[in-house]
């Protein structure tokens, strides 16, 4: 064959197991042989190999009748989800002849029928058997996909991987005959440059044609067998993540994927149990020097992980954080034995001939104990092997019992330059350490390519989280859309140009706006708009209605693209929404997306969650005041908040003080706004509505599903000057209502008290619900609010922890610069998660 052959696509189960999955794969396939000739290798369908598995298990028992019926599962399944795919082929396509899926299916689990019931009669399943029956997933999977493919106009073919992949009779996990599967794939390929063929993972056959399985990792395996026979360029399989993560991101949120790692690399995170891996599937590549790319089958534009030869060597930062779960953890101790080393190999030798997986093992320094990590459900067989080999020694009390610790976690930090760096082991320990996790066991291997420990299993969440975060695991840039260039907007676009250097050279992030949108228009440069022009830029511009999923859509292919809202609008939620699919952190000063309606609210926090990207929003409430974070450490360290009592308006707050002082209402609202310190329309503030959102933030924070329409609002002024009117329409209003205003502020002194608009959330106890209320309030000297100045917002915890002494938050709470201050915070900390630090 040629050097260069063009990539070898492998699509996973998850990846097939679904319509718009499978009509994915077909996009990706079509666009993918446009730039050079390809192969595809498909797994089963779903969970079709484990159904078929359960249906030969029925069979050998005679139940014939239910895996009859997981046979009818499948085909149905299979069957509607190529049909969907092929219907929506066809709008593209119309006249074209519709492929026969159905005949297909129904004639493909004929003859499986056929053996399921030879099966039920021999009531034996043997090794043999079960991997004939298991090709029956595979090779269903290939067959309808080449068809979808020639459907939609791609010249594909179907290829059984049994015709190419010679494999001895090891049933189950056959071992393969490279000279043998080169030459058939050689005399196989002569075409394949001007068509796809489409073939099966997992399965192979013997020299004498019975077919053979694979085992673990056999699809991966498949597809790096074919791009090193055939010379292919790189390998690209497919999954339900965008590439090799920094950390499992069902534990870890900030965690995202690596660019690039090393073969080697590859192999240590498939030793210490990454599913992603196995050595089998390195090999053929590492021989023929063929890179491995790790891409997203629901993001495919996404770059993925590429594993070569080289990797990055950057000694400043491990690969990954992995987490082996579902371990027990074997103890064994001896003294007054002459020759220690002897015992350790007759402890190993007997776990070996007992099929027990070793997943770390430790020998003390002093060479009389030993630690072994093995699977929680192999546990009892290994140490029962152990004590069988360590009779004697056992009997004269020479050697300890074997003690079992399950259910334990192999926690593993992988990086190819660990060796070159000092101290990593020491802040891995030390990571582990500061949150209270008890190490159990510990090994460095010769390579000092990984450090792992075995950790008790509860406390896995917090140990992967830990690690992650002691470690620097980004050195990247982040990318910005930002919405609205009014006070906020525009204050932190001159931040972050006033602050570029300073956060580049000392704080190792690069802060690049790509993106400026305005009510009237839009610019947007990948490379970054030049803050010293922008207004200009804007000016000049064309005015359009911002096209936004089309920002988005740009945006997402860009390091850690990051969504700022500047604005106060209406519905951008929905964008959010847009933002999180693509990939994209959301970052925002406006409020309103969190006062929607309790269910769509959570279901914006659960899509940033299911998105692996952050959503923050810390100056909806304080401006940049750490009230919300300051809130959640409360939370997440367990104690429980009794009262939550301020002036969430630095506004409000401005307004009080200079009513107290003697200003007129009217005046103090027109200098308030002058200052920057109002809402647009100054009426949301005397309102009450923009602390009722605050307050409505905080109390959902706390995990209460409040409504907007439960919160308790008093406006600072009468509710007939609220209505639409002109600016200075209500600027005359005030006027009117200085004198009134004034009245009661004069009483007030007089009884030594002193006027706030405060919000009080109250959680309640028993059966007491959450209590929300916001308006004006008359509150004695002593109280801590009286201390507030110009535009302070003030915030008091009082909690089981902090009863008797709350705890305040207070400082400036309004402005644009602050605000934008904040803004620019919370994305400084998107960086700094990723970065771990």
């Amino acid at each position: 064959m040629g050097s260069q052959f063009g990539k070898v696509l492998k699509f996973g189960g998850s990846s097939v197991g679904q319509a718009e999955r499978l009509q994915r794969v077909v996009e990706i396939v079509g666009r993918e042989r446009q730039a050079a000739p390809v192969a595809v290798v498909v797994s089963a369908m779903g969970d079709s190999t484990d159904l078929l598995v359960q249906a030969a298990g029925l069979a050998a028992a005679q139940d014939l009748a239910r895996a009859e019926h997981i046979i009818d599962t499948i085909a149905d399944r299979s069957t509607v989800a190529a049909l969907t795919v092929a219907e929506r082929l066809a709008e593209s396509a119309p006249g074209r002849p519709a492929p026969e899926i159905t005949p297909v299916v129904r004639a493909h689990f004929a003859s499986l029928r056929q053996i399921l019931y030879g099966v039920s009669l021999l009531r034996e399943r043997t090794a043999q058997t079960l991997d004939l029956i298991m090709a029956f997933g595979e090779r269903l999977s290939a067959l309808l996909v080449a068809d979808l493919l020639a459907f939609s106009g791609i010249p594909a073919r179907f290829v059984d991987s049994r015709d190419w992949l010679v494999t001895d009779d090891h049933f189950g996990t056959a071992s393969v005959d490279l000279t043998a599967t080169r030459t058939r794939v050689d005399s196989l390929a002569t075409d394949w440059s001007q068509l796809v063929p489409v073939t099966m993972g997992f399965v192979g056959a013997s020299a004498d044609g019975r077919t053979t399985t694979l085992g673990r990792n056999g699809s991966d395996y498949t597809a790096s067998l074919l791009a090193w026979a055939l010379g292919a360029s790189e390998v690209n399989v497919f999954t339900d993540v965008p590439g090799v993560m920094t950390a499992d991101p069902d534990l870890v949120r900030d965690a995202y994927p690596l660019s690039q790692m090393s073969y080697l690399e590859a192999l240590e995170l498939a030793n210490f149990g990454a599913a992603m891996f196995h050595p089998r599937t390195m090999i053929p590549l590492i021989q023929a020097e063929i890179p491995m790319r790790i891409r997203s089958t629901l993001r495919p534009a996404d770059p993925g992980t590429v594993i070569d030869s080289q990797g990055v060597r950057d000694e400043s930062r491990p690969t990954s954080v992995t987490s082996l779960e579902n371990l027990a953890l074997l103890g064994i101790q001896w003294r007054s034995i002459t020759r220690p080393a002897q015992v350790a190999q007759r402890v190993l030798h007997a776990l070996a001939e007992s099929g027990v997986t070793i997943w770390m093992e430790n020998q003390a320094a002093h060479g009389q104990a030993m630690a072994l990590a093995v699977p929680a459900a192999q546990a009892a067989r290994a140490a029962a092997a152990v004590e069988g080999a360590l009779e004697p020694e056992l009997r004269r009390g020479e050697v300890e019992p074997v003690t079992v610790r399950a259910p334990v976690t192999l926690l593993t930090l992988v990086g190819e330059a660990m060796g070159q760096t000092a101290g990593v082991s020491g802040r891995f320990f030390n990571a582990l350490g500061t949150v209270g996790i008890n190490v159990l066991a510990s090994v460095q291997g010769a390579s000092s390519r990984s450090v792992s420990c075995a950790i008790p299993a509860q406390d896995t969440t917090v140990a992967v989280r830990a690690v992650h975060a002691a470690f620097n695991f980004a050195h990247q840039q982040v990318t910005l859309l930002v919405l609205g260039k009014g006070t906020v907007g525009s204050k932190l676009l001159e931040q972050i140009r006033s602050q570029r250097e300073s956060l580049r050279n000392d704080h190792d992030v690069l802060a690049v706006v790509a993106g400026l949108v305005s009510s009237r228009t839009a610019l947007f440069d990948p490379d970054g708009i030049d803050l010293d022009r922008y207004a200009d830029s804007m000016e000049r511009a064309l005015p359009s209605p911002p096209q936004f999923l089309s920002l988005l859509d740009r945006l997402c292919h860009l390091p850690v693209p990051v969504l700022v809202d500047c604005t106060a609008a209406d519905g951008m939620e929905a964008l959010y929404l847009e933002a999180l699919r693509r990939g994209i952190h959301v970052v925002a000063a406006n409020k309103k997306p969190l006062t929607i309606r309790w269910a769509e609210r959570e279901a914006l926090m659960s899509a940033a969650r299911k998105a692996h990207r952050t959503y923050r929003y810390e100056t909806t409430v304080g401006a940049g005041l750490p009230v919300i974070e300051t809130l959640k450490d409360l939370v997440r360290t367990g104690d429980v908040v009794k009262l939550v009592e301020g002036s969430f308006s630095g506004t409000l707050g401005y307004l009080t003080n200079e009513l107290m002082a003697g200003l007129p209402l009217s005046q103090a609202v027109r200098t308030a706004r002058s200052l920057g310190y109002t809402e647009p329309n100054p009426q949301d503030d005397l309102s009450g509505l923009d602390v009722a959102r605050k307050a409505l933030i905080l109390a959902r924070e706390l995990g209460f599903p409040v409504e907007l329409s439960d919160v308790g609002v008093e406006s600072l002024v009468p509710a007939s000057m609220l209505a639409s009117m002109p600016l200075e329409q209500f600027y005359a209003a005030l006027e009117a209502h200085d004198t009134e205003v004034e009245r009661r502020l004069a009483r007030l002194r007089d009884e030594g008290k002193v006027l706030r608009y405060l919000a009080r959330i109250d959680p309640g106890s028993g059966n007491a619900p959450c209590s929300v209320t916001v308006g004006p309030v008359e509150i004695p000297l002593s109280h801590p609010a009286t201390r507030l100045r110009g535009s302070e917002s003030f915030v008091a915890f009082t909690t089981e922890r902090y009863a008797d002494y709350p705890l305040i938050v207070q400082g400036a709470g309004a402005g644009g610069a602050v605000t934008a201050a904040g803004v620019l915070a919370d994305v400084l900390r998107i960086a700094q998660a990723l970065r771990g630090r």
